[in-house]
């Protein structure tokens, strides 16, 4: 049974910080290129952060770039997603993957969390 579980979105007032988990079990997950993906109310889903899978670079939309860093630890075969500076704007539901990564956050996905809800407001 392969999954990722995705733990820590919340409540956060602009200009706080929140950091996501993402868990994977059943696989490696070392053995994927990673990404964070996040859908706000009537939007489409957008790439925010990801790890390149031909050398483990990392890739930050315009957004988030400088506010957001992605980290993972083999270890406990997990990855974070470290937010700061929060606006109202970063209010979403946050989405871990695990897949192929070619290009910035384009990637053919083998595995998906089912997200949780990050909600910046005063």
């Amino acid at each position: 049974q392969s999954q990722l579980v995705e733990s820590g979105g919340d409540l956060v007032q602009p200009g706080g910080s929140l950091s996501l988990s993402c868990t994977a079990s059943g696989f490696t997950l070392d053995n994927y290129g990673i990404g964070w993906f996040r859908q706000a109310p009537g939007k489409g889903r957008e790439g925010v952060a990801c790890i390149s899978s031909s050398d483990g670079s990392a890739y930050y939309s315009p957004p988030v770039k400088g506010r957001f860093t992605v980290s993972r630890d083999n270890a406990k075969n997990t990855v974070y997603l470290h937010m700061n500076n929060l606006n109202s704007e970063d209010t979403a539901v946050y989405y871990c993957a695990a897949g192929y990564v070619y290009y910035e956050c384009s990637a053919t996905i083998d595995y998906w969390g089912k997200g949780t809800p990050v909600t910046v407001s005063s």
